[in-house]
């Protein structure tokens, strides 16, 4: 089949806000999205990122700022005009419809060609990797096979932009870590600008091409993945995008992540000592969590050949220095 939509459309928002009351959901929000990518926009519970998805899509009208849709000023268009494919975190399907009737189900609201419809629908579900499938009802599915079916029937259209809000969040995580890369493989496919909503770093640092990083209804940073993870530009940053360490050196705090310890049971040059608290095998990797001298807890990181440390145990002392750390203005305002 040919994957093709219309022509996949580029994103810009500029100081969009939203306020519920005294709630500040979205707070002078500016970013772009490449035409064709794949961003992700990342956060904590209540952040604000749903809240844009859905100001996107039109579900939400904007207190302030612009949507640009390809060029497009669609701040004040309504949400059938936008040419957007959402899918829901609860997936939304119809219960009483097969699967073929509810991938086709955009179709039909529009009227179109009936045999047009049924050979879209076999082209989708061939996509979705779901052939056969066309009579069944959603309770007859698994969750990741009714997510698919959503998937699907956003694409049915053809649109230029698909919206997920937190799509995997009610899939255990072995299936959503094989939906994952099943998405990526169908974005590269379909070649559809697509926005991802999820709270997960790692599913987002996984398939995504951009994050948008957001913090009390507000951008923290905005980048690709490795961006983020190398150069955050806050502590907030740091710690959302994977585990850190605080360690205090000349009265200022040190970030530094467990990978970014080296470690040995032998002095070296400007190590330190160390007591060990705890160690735990995490597969092809290692984690010594230890307690400096004056107190404080930190963990390392170590791969597999763990050499001289392979026999390392609670209570031993051992040697570690700083490979790499950073560390922030004190003027940076830090947000709850």
């Amino acid at each position: 089949m040919s994957p093709e939509t219309t022509q996949p459309a580029g994103i810009s928002l500029a100081g969009v806000s939203k306020r519920f009351g005294n709630v500040r959901a979205v707070d002078d929000v500016t970013f772009d999205v490449a035409p064709g990518s794949l961003t992700a926009i990342l956060g904590p519970s209540g952040c604000g990122k749903s809240t844009l998805l859905r100001l996107l899509a039109g579900f939400e009208h904007t207190d302030a700022g612009r949507v640009t849709l390809d060029g497009r000023d669609v701040t004040n268009v309504p949400l059938r005009e936008r040419n957007i494919g959402f899918v829901f975190q609860g997936y939304a399907l119809f219960p009483h419809l097969t699967v073929a009737e509810n991938i086709a189900f955009p179709l039909d609201v529009r009227k179109g060609d009936r045999a047009a419809t049924r050979t879209r629908v076999a082209e989708l579900l061939d996509l979705v990797q779901l052939p056969g499938y066309e009579k069944r009802r959603p309770h007859e599915l698994s969750g990741g096979q009714r997510q698919r079916v959503a998937l699907a029937r956003a694409l049915a259209a053809q649109p230029a932009i698909l919206l997920l809000d937190e799509p995997f969040a009610a899939l255990d995580v072995h299936v959503r870590r094989d939906l994952r890369a099943w998405l990526r493989k169908l974005h590269d496919d379909v070649h559809v600008t697509t926005l991802l909503v999820t709270h997960d770093a790692d599913e987002a640092m996984e398939i995504a091409d951009a994050l948008v990083l957001m913090n009390a209804g507000r951008v923290e940073q905005a980048g690709s993945p490795l961006e983020l993870y190398d150069r955050p530009v806050s502590p907030f940053a740091l710690h959302f995008l994977g585990p850190a360490n605080i360690i205090a050196s000349d009265g200022e705090p040190q970030y530094v992540r467990p990978h970014e310890l080296q470690v040995d049971s032998h002095a070296f040059d400007g190590s330190q000592p160390a007591r060990v608290s705890r160690v735990i095998d995490l597969g092809s990797r290692r984690r010594i969590d230890l307690v400096l001298p004056g107190g404080d807890p930190v963990s390392a990181e170590i791969r597999a050949p763990y050499n001289g440390l392979s026999a390392v145990s609670d209570g031993d002392t051992v040697h570690f220095a700083l490979v790499h750390q950073r560390s922030f203005s004190p003027t940076l305002p830090e947000r709850p």
